[in-house]
């Protein structure tokens, strides 16, 4: 059984302060490699299994399309999605099922509603509005494609579940030592920060057809102005976050950083993510600080910027 990361094997990643005196201190770990794989940055345990959840998804999608699911572009992109639940994706989703003879029902997924709050103001509940029905959707087109059962397509014996940890594994370079379950009901592998990093380095860097993908439709991978999208738009690296403080973002040229915040904070995410990335060379500080400014504001007091943040590692 691996072991979690814990208070001992995290380290402050930033700092929120507020007139000086720092407010907030969030700690996690953080793994960044090169276009080569090479680990250049550790921050925190690096031995650690942690979920990476949602981030997953472009490693899923792979093993739906070699599978067989017949997927148009913009279609593989909802199946890398955590998407905001509007018409605009359900729409996308709900052609892939019926390109493949199916329907809501079909969907393993949980009755949820969408991310985007003025689409949950107006619409009900649903499964096709829950943010992982494009890869479920993605699955069920890969299983009526090579003929696999579509009732069972979750369970972890299921041929698909079994195709995607043996992929899973072969990208990362590292054996899975624990699987649980994912919000939506997937499979969902454990793996250390590092071996994420190069198995997403390897899948979306330079030459990846699934990463020109998200950034010729990067609306879909999240939503308009959410922050994976945003990340798409201004600097075309692939950001794909996970539930429980877990970000996963590969830089156009390759280099990657996987990290997780220890207490499940989405918040700083973003920030520790790019300003690594930054810092590194593998994206433009120029293009990188105005983004951080419109994802991660600074403190204000009164209207008036008061505090900052500040990257700890």
């Amino acid at each position: 059984m691996p072991h979690p990361l814990d208070t001992a094997g995290a380290v402050e990643l930033a700092v929120v302060d507020r007139d000086g005196l720092p407010e907030s201190r969030h700690l996690g770990a953080a793994a960044l490699v090169d276009a080569d794989g090479r680990l250049i940055e550790s921050h925190g345990d690096m031995a650690a299994a942690v979920y990476p959840r949602s981030a997953l998804k472009p490693f899923q999608a792979e093993v739906s399309l070699a599978a067989g699911a017949p997927l148009e572009p913009v279609q593989r992109v909802l199946a890398c999605a955590s998407h905001a639940g509007t018409d605009e994706h359900v729409a996308v989703v709900s052609h892939v099922l019926r390109d493949a003879g199916l329907d809501e029902g079909a969907l393993g997924c949980p009755v949820a509603a969408p991310l985007d709050p003025t689409t949950a103001a107006r619409v009900e509940t649903s499964r096709l509005r829950m943010n992982c029905s494009g890869k479920h959707a993605a699955f069920l087109s890969a299983c009526v494609t090579a003929g696999w059962d579509t009732a069972t397509y979750l369970e972890p014996s299921h041929p698909l579940q079994r195709a995607v940890l043996a992929s899973v594994q072969d990208r990362c370079g590292e054996h899975v030592a624990h699987t649980g379950t994912d919000g939506c009901g997937a499979p969902a592998h454990a793996l250390t920060l590092p071996a994420l990093a190069r198995g997403a380095s390897r899948l979306l860097g330079p030459g990846s057809a699934l990463a020109d993908d998200v950034r010729a439709h990067p609306w879909a991978l999240d939503g308009p102005g959410r922050a994976n999208t945003r990340t798409v738009e201004a600097t075309g690296a692939v950001a794909k976050v996970g539930a429980e403080g877990y970000l996963l973002v590969v830089a156009p040229g390759g280099a990657a950083v996987s990290l997780k915040v220890l207490d499940g904070s989405q918040r700083v995410t973003t920030f520790v993510a790019l300003s690594l990335l930054a810092r590194a060379g593998a994206l433009d500080p120029d293009v990188v600080a105005p983004l951080l400014a419109e994802l991660t504001p600074p403190p204000t007091g009164g209207g008036h910027v008061v505090g900052s943040w500040r990257l700890s590692v």
